[in-house]
């Protein structure tokens, strides 16, 4: 395990175009999908990174809670299977079914995609506006695995409630920190 940070991709970068599988339903899922009048949420992560692990709980709190109030959310895994195959398509599908969660999860087998949003670590996580510009982008609090830092998903939640509520989201991001994607 590499710790790694996020590059921070520019605010207002449009929601870059990608055609990935959904290992959820085995069907094309590209960012045409995504519905017009919803903010989006778009994770990068990856079934064995601990930094990920760590998260599980608060990404379903947060799928929970924001899902049907304007938000909508997107996973998607870019990791070499090769090296990595408890990250395969297959074992990805088992864990969403297991952890409950009902969103789309991709497979970035090329890892095109992973480079268009300029990812570098999981769990690196993006919020896109209605116009899909991208208005958050970072951690998801300042916890990570062996601090001892309360797991709430502050910075996360609270760009997402400022959205909601048609608030101005604070330029004061702070990039994410995890494991390195496994590059091919």
């Amino acid at each position: 395990m590499s710790l790694t940070y996020s590059k921070m991709l520019p605010l207002g970068t449009r929601i870059p175009s990608f055609k990935l599988n959904n290992v959820m339903n085995n069907e094309i899922y590209s960012e045409t999908n995504l519905s017009k009048n919803l903010g989006t949420v778009v994770m990068i992560i990856c079934n064995h990174c601990p930094y990920v692990i760590h998260y599980h709980d608060q990404i379903r709190s947060l799928v929970s809670k924001y899902q049907n109030h304007n938000i909508q959310f997107v996973a998607i895994s870019s990791n070499d299977i090769i090296n990595y195959p408890q990250d395969s398509p297959e074992k990805m599908n088992l864990l969403f079914k297991k952890l409950e969660l009902d969103i789309p999860y991709l497979y970035d087998e090329s890892q095109e995609v992973a480079k268009l949003f300029m990812a570098e670590c999981t769990p690196e996580f993006y919020l896109f506006n209605h116009e899909k510009k991208l208005i958050y982008r970072g951690r998801m609090d300042s916890s990570s695995p062996g601090n001892d830092f309360n797991i709430d998903g502050k910075d996360l939640r609270n760009a997402i409630d400022s959205f909601t509520s048609e608030k101005k989201i604070t330029n004061k991001q702070f990039p994410s920190m995890g494991c390195n994607i496994k590059w091919k």
